[in-house]
């Protein structure tokens, strides 16, 4: 059955009320096996829909306990569809920490932060471990952000489904690259609005090799924002709170 839908106050936006429901363990799965995630070829929406159906899977741990019988006999799957299949679930047992972060489905965490956490705590055991006081001292997230992860890792259900999980994968600690000190090391960015000269990935990038950091929302904490075409309301809000602003020329200046 599905959940019931509610609006989030104070946003144009709406959520599953119950997170237990059909309807959000299947978005939770397509984003578990997406490109940025695990990145599992082969294991598309089509294809997680009918492992639910069938009851082949009902938590992340089953896709890698996977055996070629579980599915040879579904609609659309051969034996060499399973194989390849089975194959890309082998070829993901090992992620970097921020991508496993990120294909959690932890409220309000998306790549910046995982990012961020990954960068600060360097391995899955120290963020396990973390207390709020700890995600809350991480520069380039807020109280919201800090919550939800202290609440999502002191929640058994999620311990259990952790443990589970490392029995299958690994989760690589997060390498830091010592480059010395450089001019943006500390500096916390927040993009907004479109870039003409570079995409937003490659804006980031260019951040991260000057061991910048990156944020999704403006805060008192954020150093910089970076202002393309049709900014929105994060630019408005960046000059409230005296947050240098800075245009493409400036950026480009900077990083070069």
């Amino acid at each position: 059955m599905g959940g019931k839908i509610e609006r989030i106050s104070g946003q144009v936006a709406y959520r599953c009320v119950n997170k237990n429901s059909f309807a959000q363990k299947r978005r939770k799965f397509y984003h578990f096996v997406s490109k940025k995630a695990f990145n599992i070829e082969g294991l598309g929406p089509k294809t997680i829909d009918l492992f639910l159906e069938n009851h082949i899977i009902s938590s992340y741990d089953d896709l890698f306990t996977l055996k070629a019988g579980d599915i040879q006999n579904l609609p659309g799957f051969q034996e060499k569809s399973s194989v390849n299949l089975l194959k890309s679930i082998e070829n993901s047992r090992t992620i970097a920490l921020e991508k496993f972060l990120f294909a959690l489905s932890i409220d309000h965490v998306g790549e910046e932060i995982a990012a961020l956490i990954a960068e600060e705590f360097g391995t899955l055991e120290k963020i396990c471990s973390a207390r709020l006081e700890d995600f809350d001292r991480v520069q380039g997230i807020g109280g919201v952000v800090a919550a939800s992860l202290s609440g999502w890792f002191a929640n058994k259900d999620n311990q259990a489904i952790l443990k589970r999980l490392l029995w299958h994968i690994k989760v690589l600690p997060h390498k830091r690259v010592n480059v010395g000190v450089l001019p943006l090391r500390d500096k916390i960015f927040v993009l907004t609005g479109t870039l003409h000269g570079m995409t937003r990935d490659e804006a980031k990038e260019k951040i991260k090799n000057k061991e910048g950091a990156i944020s999704s929302s403006v805060s008192a904490k954020t150093s910089f924002i970076i202002a393309g075409y049709d900014p929105g309301s994060k630019l408005e809000k960046a000059k409230k709170l005296g947050v240098s602003v800075l245009n493409e020329n400036d950026f480009i200046k900077i990083v070069s």
